[in-house]
């Protein structure tokens, strides 16, 4: 097992799952050093072949508290950009997240609010302790939502649910965030990360890495789509270059020899030519 060290987290490699723990002394606050060294892990992740799969969870009680107010009044305050130039941390991070190539899983095993539930929208999967709390609470701050968060929520959730939790600004426990499909099982604290890890080694050790990254970033871009003839042209793109390739050749062969397949292709190397199809961000993505 290979552990890192940063001064915000730390990340372990293990089984081809990387996890990584968010851990700051204030219930693991959000700051700037973390923002930058979640970017750095998560470049690192995508250029790893040995990481098939993602999780991410808080140490000790909190999973994460949100902005760290250490600042006092003036937390929110930004001189050194004009309103224009100003790009927000947490936005920064939520788009690195859904131009991912692995999966991720969010362990939710406390308290996460503000930035802390709005840095999970963008995973794929949302996973939490009975321990847990998710809030929205930047109208209770004075602030607004942030981290993205105007596009991911009200697609987790529908937008009267999103508008409700926005405008109110209350925290719900784990439960309820199960009944509005904020998340997608509530387990005990003791079961959250096995609970995690399980659909981790799922897909580690079932799946081919190409096809997972495809249909991550296929099913994510399609939530923008403005007709599903869109979905279909992706699609026939993928489909008649994957069924060409050594992946397809050895899932298929695994299949009839009743054994679990050993993919040969990589993430870092295979991709198709055609891969990203949609606009980078520098370009104007839609």
């Amino acid at each position: 097992m290979q552990t890192v060290q940063f001064e915000t987290l730390k990340t372990t490699v293990e089984d081809k799952i990387m996890t990584i723990t968010l851990c700051r002394e204030n219930l693991n606050a959000f700051n700037h050093q973390m923002l930058n060294e979640l970017i750095q892990v998560f470049d690192e992740a995508d250029a790893n072949d040995d990481v098939r799969a993602i999780i991410i969870t808080g140490d000790g009680k909190a999973f994460c508290a949100g902005a760290d107010l250490g600042s006092g009044t003036s937390t929110f305050e930004n001189k050194e950009a004009s309103i224009e130039e100003y790009r927000d941390g947490g936005g920064m991070l939520s788009l690195r997240i859904y131009e991912l190539k692995k999966p991720i899983i969010a362990a939710i095993n406390g308290p996460a609010v503000g930035v802390g539930a709005t840095m999970t929208l963008p995973m794929d999967i949302r996973i939490a302790s009975s321990n847990a709390r998710m809030g929205f609470v930047f109208s209770r701050r004075g602030i607004t939502p942030e981290a993205c968060s105007g596009w991911f929520l009200p697609r987790a959730v529908g937008i009267s649910k999103a508008a409700e939790l926005v405008y109110t600004g209350k925290i719900i426990p784990a439960e309820e965030a199960l009944k509005i499909g904020l998340v997608s099982q509530v387990v005990s604290p003791e079961e959250l990360l096995p609970a995690a890890e399980a659909i981790a080694k799922e897909i580690a050790e079932n799946t081919s890495a190409i096809s997972v990254t495809l249909s991550r970033q296929l099913m994510w871009k399609m939530l923008g789509a403005s007709h599903p003839y869109e979905s279909h042209k992706v699609e026939s793109k993928m489909i008649h270059w994957t069924g060409q390739q050594a992946d397809v050749k050895e899932g298929i062969t695994a299949f009839f020899e009743k054994r679990k397949p050993n993919f040969p292709m990589k993430v870092s190397t295979d991709l198709p030519s055609f891969y990203p199809w949609w606009k980078t961000n520098n370009e104007g993505e839609s």
